[in-house]
């Protein structure tokens, strides 16, 4: 233990994972949520925006921090729906704009990546500086997953308001991960990440012509391209594997201590075997797994309100509320 079961059967059409995945991401619409938009400073001179968004009565002391997957941001639909869910039961919200991801690109020569877990650590240090919050809970999406698994295990001081923590749809082993991604039937996953990050690329390029070169950005052809050419450099790396190797946070899983829930499903065509921890969750008292048959990647449509993973959300952290 804790290998839990799963209550999510979902109806036709969102048995096929692909379905899930791109109704979930292209679709679903999320309304009546407002956010208000805080930029802060990071510890290397950088900065990155917060969403805000908060419950009814605005008095709350518990505050839950939402993270997004590669090439999101907070208005992504899953960020919505977890923050509107959250909201409506009390929880005020901090949605993450990882640095270029709030629709300005940040000022260093690098960006945000998968294993950057300084830059959550300084978001939760600056919500701690509001002096209002006595409970602090984690929610990530895919990369957001894998940084707060990260941050919860690696050897740092974190405080001890946070309670408990949720990933969804999380490569713990980026290649791996990175394997599931090179498939054929992930083409058009794979080429609509890969389009983007060109696009980062070239405007990195722009204002750092000395660094970056016009001929890595006619070679970035792939996804291990790109961080080979330019996550890795960028962020300190050795090279791309070097950076998959130190931030995947399937090495970091022992050392989590407080209640954390990962919801990873069987058919998502983003993960691989090593994606699912199993032996790691049957040998820990918090780190509970729960691998639905179905899901997709950040998908788990339920209905049109909320989603299986947001529902779970947030019955995992009322479970620990003070």
């Amino acid at each position: 233990m804790p290998i839990i079961a799963s209550s999510y059967k979902p109806r036709v059409p969102f048995t096929n994972g692909h379905f899930n995945t791109i109704y979930a991401a292209k679709i679903r619409k999320i309304r009546g949520l407002t956010y208000e938009r805080e930029r802060i400073a990071l510890s290397d001179g950088d900065f990155l925006d917060i969403d805000f968004s908060f419950a009814p009565e605005r008095s709350t002391q518990k505050i839950a921090i939402i993270v997004h997957g590669l090439e999101g941001h907070a208005k992504r639909p899953y960020m919505q729906g977890t923050a509107r869910i959250l909201n409506a039961n009390g929880f005020d919200c901090a949605s993450i704009n990882l640095r270029g991801c709030s629709g300005e690109d940040n000022s260093k020569i690098r960006s945000y990546h998968s294993g950057a877990s300084e830059d959550l650590s300084d978001v939760v240090n600056y919500i701690l500086t509001k002096q209002k919050y006595h409970q602090l809970f984690l929610c990530g999406f895919s990369l957001g997953g894998n940084l707060i698994l990260k941050y919860l295990g690696e050897n740092r001081n974190r405080p001890d308001c946070i309670t408990a923590a949720v990933a969804v749809s999380t490569p713990v082993d980026l290649y791996d991960s990175l394997g599931a991604l090179e498939q054929r039937k992930n083409w058009v996953y794979r080429w609509s990440f890969l389009k983007d990050l060109r696009k980062k690329y070239q405007a990195k390029l722009k204002v750092f012509p000395n660094e970056l070169s016009k001929e890595n950005h006619r070679k970035i052809k792939s996804l291990m391209l790109f961080d080979e050419l330019y996550t890795a450099p960028a962020n300190g790396f050795t090279d791309a594997l070097d950076y998959y190797t130190k931030s995947s946070s399937r090495q970091f899983l022992p050392q989590i201590e407080i209640p954390t829930l990962l919801i990873n499903a069987l058919d998502d065509s983003f993960l691989n075997e090593k994606c699912y921890p199993t032996e790691e969750a049957s040998q820990s008292e918090l780190l509970f797994l729960e691998t639905p048959a179905f899901g997709g990647h950040v998908g788990f449509i339920e209905n049109q309100e909320h989603t299986y993973c947001e529902h779970r959300t947030l019955q995992f952290f009322q479970k620990y509320l003070d």
